[in-house]
């Protein structure tokens, strides 16, 4: 995504090669997009002989001694927020794309073909604090202006590196738990690389809200090839390291740290309680929505099974 492009032009851009390609491969399934945070349990009648099983209630059943599912209706009132890291470290990218790039595109993408199915989105950013909220809103126009804002000086790196600090994925979080009232799908897109003591708030806002942690990542990040003599920079610091990338040794270890935070960063977000979505600068957004939906749809399956024994849901 170029620098001179605006939102009208990125936009008609992600609509022409990425949003038509999803239309064919969905085929129309775009309730799955949703699904899983609308559902709401409506009555419990007795079981009829075209129900599902996995949907019969098995304590309701024991107790009455009479099948008995459960009925669900779907709230069409629901609402997605996107909550948008902004903080300088997703200014990083090893290739053509930056991290920041990715992040907006996808939103970009989710945000359209959620309002073209007359859902309503709205967004927090976060660069050095939360600098903005954009109310959740249908419509074309709608994503236009969110992705203008995302594309703001003030919805980026802060104008000094001594203004930008050490990113609080947390304050985010918080703020985003207490403004949010309604039941909703929330997407946390960030790389979150954060100061320490945003795992539990994000799974605070899981026991409301169905959560997607999208993940942007660079593979730079995960392995550092020889290039000899770098000097490296942290984006949230500015704190500037020349090391020797020609040394195997030190490749290794710059390994062991990251796979030692892959695992940490998948153990917290299996802890939160929130379904994990990764995006890479090198990667296919078509892929990364269609292997969001399939996720989806498996969630919509398990918890539609939930409440069956284990031998009637291999049967089912």
């Amino acid at each position: 995504m170029s620098g001179h492009e605006n939102a009208e032009h990125i936009l008609r851009r992600l609509e022409w090669t990425v949003i038509r390609r999803l239309d064919g491969l969905l085929q129309g399934d775009y309730r799955t997009l949703m699904r899983g945070a609308g559902l709401d349990l409506a009555d419990l009648r007795e079981y009829q002989h075209h129900d599902d099983v996995r949907h019969i209630d098995w304590n309701v059943t024991a107790r009455l001694q009479v099948p008995h599912v459960r009925v669900y209706t779907e709230d069409r009132e629901m609402a997605a927020w996107f909550l948008l890291d902004l903080s300088p470290s997703v200014d990083f990218g090893s290739g053509e794309l930056r991290k920041r790039h990715v992040s907006a595109e996808f939103t970009a993408v989710l945000a359209r073909l959620l309002t073209r199915h007359g859902n309503r989105v709205g967004a927090m950013l976060y660069g050095s604090g939360v600098d903005s909220v954009i109310p959740a809103r249908g419509g074309r126009r709608h994503v236009l202006h969110l992705l203008h804002s995302m594309q703001q000086p003030d919805a980026q790196q802060p104008a000094s590196q001594a203004d930008a600090g050490v990113t609080r994925l947390q304050d985010l979080l918080k703020s985003a738990a207490s403004l949010i009232k309604r039941r909703s799908t929330v997407f946390v897109v960030s790389d979150f690389i954060s100061e320490p003591g945003w795992e539990h708030p994000l799974g605070l806002l899981a026991q409301r809200h169905e959560v997607v942690a999208v993940r942007v990542v660079d593979p730079l990040e995960l392995d550092l090839p020889d290039l000899g003599l770098l000097t490296i920079r942290d984006s949230e610091t500015g704190e500037q390291l020349l090391v020797d990338t020609h040394d195997a040794g030190f490749r290794k270890r710059f390994a062991r740290i990251a796979a030692q935070r892959e695992a940490e960063l998948r153990e917290s977000f299996v802890k939160a309680g929130v379904d994990a979505l990764e995006l890479s600068t090198d990667g296919d957004l078509v892929e990364a929505v269609m292997r969001f939906t399939d996720m989806r749809k498996r969630r919509v399956r398990m918890a539609a099974g939930g409440g069956l024994p284990a031998h009637l849901r291999r049967a089912a």
